[in-house]
């Protein structure tokens, strides 16, 4: 089936990012106002670091990646829903509809503290504690982003680390703070730049 296209308009671009960043900073403020610790992560966290860098190198991303404590999960459900946010546990996923009309892209997905996210990932995600205040959010703090995007290491995760190999935020040196396969995989993708 054909796919129905809309108008080229820069418009929906921005309006598209926009959003992201709007339900971003409301899921964050709703997390911090309950006392849920919480740190942004996924494209946003990398986006985040990367603009400290180079704007012009930024990507972005069409939802929003939360890392809580599962311990957390009982209380982040009743503050975002009270908020509005509608929660869903779809394909193994949990996650906060933006709206009861939403679709999963118009969500913020949920990657809990200490814990993997497919069974045969090679190491756990990092903690929460693992973040850096830096004003309206926490942010995870670098070596512990970069050792999820090895962790997961999807063909987005590898652009995402590619840009930051790019823009000299992780270089040569970094392939000594992870364990195997870990390092292997930022060693192959400093071997490779251009794939």
């Amino acid at each position: 089936m054909p796919v129905e296209l809309g108008p080229f308009s820069l418009d929906r671009v921005v309006r598209a990012v926009e959003r992201v960043r709007e339900r971003l900073l409301r899921a964050t403020a709703i997390l911090g106002r309950a006392g849920i610790p919480y740190a942004v992560v996924g494209g946003n966290a990398v986006a985040l670091w990367v603009s400290r860098v180079d704007e012009a190198a930024v990507r972005n991303t069409q939802d929003v990646d939360i890392l809580i404590r599962r311990a957390d999960l009982d209380a982040a459900k009743a503050a975002m829903e009270a908020a509005g946010f509608v929660y869903r546990h779809v394909a193994s996923i949990d996650m906060f509809l933006d709206g009861p009309t939403a679709k999963a892209r118009d969500a913020v997905h949920l990657i809990f503290d200490g814990e993997r996210v497919r069974a045969d990932d090679p190491v756990a995600n990092p903690s929460v504690d693992e973040s850096e205040d830096v004003g309206d959010y926490r942010v995870l703090a670098l070596q512990a982003l970069v050792r999820i995007k090895l962790n997961v290491f999807r063909i987005k995760d590898q652009m995402h680390l590619l840009d930051m190999i790019e823009i000299g935020l992780i270089d040569e040196g970094w392939a000594d703070r992870y364990p195997e396969p870990l390092a292997a995989r930022l060693r192959h993708l400093l071997d490779t730049p251009g794939g």
